[in-house]
């Protein structure tokens, strides 16, 4: 399962969508990508394979990152994957 993680401007909180298929998840990065260089306020609406009838609408004016990644669960870490970490000393 892939996951396309798109972190919002003053948001602590992520969006996130998942494709079954490493194509189908990079088609919606790059889309992701295309309207953040297009710099046209539109609205940006993604569907998600892993649960049914879960839709995401966000203005892409207010997306500050998107990341994809391959998600089999919790990495060998212990840590989930993400933009940033907590470390402890």
């Amino acid at each position: 399962m892939y996951t396309i993680d798109i972190s919002l401007k003053h948001s602590p909180v992520s969006l996130s969508v998942q494709r079954k298929e490493e194509a189908d998840a990079k088609a919606i990065y790059n889309q992701v990508l295309d309207a953040l260089r297009s710099q046209q306020p539109q609205l940006l609406e993604l569907t998600c394979e892993k649960m049914e009838g879960k839709t995401v609408g966000v203005m892409v004016a207010e997306i500050s990152a998107v990341q994809l990644t391959e998600k089999s669960g919790i990495s060998p870490t212990g840590k989930p994957p993400g933009f940033a970490a907590l470390v402890e000393p």
